[in-house]
């Protein structure tokens, strides 16, 4: 695996480790979609709401381990430590051009 990761989730992290939240959501595409252990949250509001307590609202950080490129997609594996949530965390992403349709959060 390498720790390269391309564009845009990238940035995306960069900004969730700032807690820039404006910047975290404008990675999303409009009907994004965030699957956070089989529970989805689609569009900027339902993610917003579900960022706010558990994701840059518990300012949470991730130190990534690895991260691997395939096709359309990213798969990121870090430490997440926040307010909300701690541990090894797998976050597969689903890139169309520079924006972000899926991501899926999961054990790592």
């Amino acid at each position: 695996m390498s720790t390269s990761i391309p564009e845009p989730v990238a940035s995306f992290i960069d900004k969730v480790n700032e807690h820039d939240e404006q910047g975290f959501l404008d990675a999303f595409a409009p009907d994004g979609v965030v699957d956070d252990w089989g529970r989805e949250f689609q569009g900027y509001d339902a993610i917003k709401r579900w960022s706010d307590k558990e994701f840059i609202g518990a300012r949470g950080v991730l130190s990534v381990r690895s991260a691997e490129a395939d096709g359309g997609g990213v798969t990121v594996v870090g430490d997440w430590r926040s307010e909300h949530a701690n541990g090894l965390s797998s976050f597969a992403f689903a890139v169309q051009g520079n924006k972000i349709t899926r991501m899926t959060i999961r054990e790592g």
